[in-house]
């Protein structure tokens, strides 16, 4: 993971949130659904569903949109039976594609992303052809401002459980144990840290780089599948460019 800044690509996806607000809701609505079908409608007894509410509120989703999500999870109102599904694919170069979506219709979504694959220079796999490349950690981003104290921010990391801490150019990024992450968000929350984001992700083992000639393509290929209605987000092992 060593030299692989998360920043720049998380900063570009938030920057075409913002600009997709309606989009946005939708997803956070299926993500809410989800979590409430998954583990109940009390966010303070399901630290999922809370999560998830935090961040929709970020996102400066409506409480309006919020609760109805939460009726649909729990079948107070009626609405679509979404599930999580995890697609796997390889892009130009042999780039490794995770994706993460929700459906209520996993034979459509699948024909869907087999098709951006092919239209765009890739190709859909089985089950487990690329997940082995990435490992599931809790992921939080802290922008480097001229008013924070890094080795505090370090120490406070280290001392509640991260795995690691690099110190990046405009960037802290912070990686936790899955288990560790809900701890470690919270003591840097307390002590007034401002998170630029904080997530569970899909963390590639190894990067790669891509031609310039193939890169192009394959920023379409992602480009495509992260603004595809059903999907969460886009996990890569593509190194992208300082200018990306």
């Amino acid at each position: 993971m060593a030299g692989h800044s998360k920043w720049s690509n998380i900063k570009h996806r938030k920057a075409k949130m913002d600009a997709q607000k309606g989009k946005i809701y939708t997803r956070f609505s299926k993500l809410i659904i989800v979590a409430v079908r998954e583990g109940g409608p009390d966010p303070n007894a399901n630290s999922r569903l809370k999560d998830i509410i935090e961040k929709a509120k970020q996102a400066n989703m409506p409480n309006d949109n919020i609760n109805r999500a939460i009726k649909r999870g729990s079948g107070e109102l009626g609405g679509a039976d979404y599930e999580e599904i995890m697609y796997e694919g390889y892009g130009p170069s042999g780039v490794a594609i995770l994706i993460n979506a929700t459906t209520d219709n996993r034979n459509r979504t699948a024909g869907e992303m087999r098709h951006l694959f092919d239209k765009n220079g890739g190709n859909l796999g089985e089950t487990g052809c690329v997940a082995w490349m990435f490992e599931k950690k809790g992921l939080i981003l802290i922008e480097k401002k001229d008013d924070i104290d890094v080795d505090n921010i370090m120490m406070l990391a280290i001392d509640s459980g991260a795995e690691d801490v690099e110190d990046l150019e405009d960037s802290i990024e912070i990686t936790t144990s899955v288990e560790q992450f809900e701890k470690v968000r919270n003591v840097l929350l307390k002590d007034g840290i401002d998170i630029f984001s904080a997530e569970i992700s899909f963390i590639p083992n190894t990067t790669i780089t891509v031609p310039d000639a193939e890169s192009e393509k394959l920023e379409k290929l992602l480009e495509v599948l992260e603004e595809h209605d059903d999907v969460q987000n886009v996990y890569t092992n593509y190194e992208p460019p300082e200018t990306f």
